[in-house]
């Protein structure tokens, strides 16, 4: 498998000027830990974690050393410090430094990078663009559609675009969500607004030609944040 065969295509990305609370009030609303970054010509600028917002003043979560302590730190790092904790738009307390893979890289390889880096999610870039992003949950999703029972097929690639070009064309489909295709298994997880959009979206993937069964694990969220 590869990063294109798991990864999630519909992305929900902030601007560099979007107020931290509202930032963070998204990703609660989303249940999802790290977001990317884009400028206005939607190059990947940064991304913004959970690890982000944790030190923050206003929940009174900062750092805070004995002076002492503060005479070993640099002044430059005691600058980012405070900027992390007191910085009100996405763009002051971002990561900058973007660690990121392509669609064709093999799922072992992510696997490697984000235990080297320590990080949860990476996103997925082709040509200059982000295309995807994967996290160690969709990892293990992968892992757990897994069937021992039979390789992995090129076909499995094809059906997973299949369903995600037939759902993608429908107007009532919000997503973000994923989908995972395996020996012609589908799995789909992640948010929807509703019950119906729910059963749209399960109903579009039984359709799919090819699909002989689908795993329904996707969420009802609210639409309001």
């Amino acid at each position: 498998m590869q990063a294109q065969d798991i990864m999630i295509r519909d992305l929900i990305s902030f601007g560099p000027d979007m107020p931290v609370q509202i930032a963070a009030r998204t990703m609660v609303s989303y249940r999802i830990s790290a977001v990317t970054v884009l400028s206005a010509n939607s190059e990947l600028i940064g991304i913004i974690s959970e690890g982000d917002l944790i030190r923050r003043v206003e929940t009174d979560t900062k750092l805070q050393r004995s002076w002492w302590l503060e005479l070993f730190k640099s002044s430059d790092a005691l600058a980012r410090e405070f900027v992390k904790a007191h910085g009100k738009r996405v763009s002051d307390v971002m990561t900058r430094q973007v660690i990121t893979a392509m669609p064709e890289t093999p799922l072992r390889e992510l696997a490697n990078m984000m235990e080297k880096h320590s990080i949860k999610l990476l996103p997925i870039v082709e040509d200059e663009r982000v295309v995807g992003i994967v996290s160690r949950s969709d990892l293990l999703r992968a892992l757990a559609s897994f069937s021992a029972e039979t390789d992995w097929i090129e076909s499995d690639r094809v059906l997973r675009q299949r369903v995600i070009d037939g759902i993608a064309n429908q107007p009532w489909a919000s997503r973000p969500f994923n989908i995972i295709v395996n020996d012609r298994h589908a799995e789909l997880w992640g948010c929807v607004y509703s019950q119906n959009e729910k059963t749209a979206v399960r109903v579009a993937a039984e359709a799919t030609p090819g699909i002989q069964s689908v795993l329904d694990k996707l969420r009802i969220i609210s639409a309001n944040l």
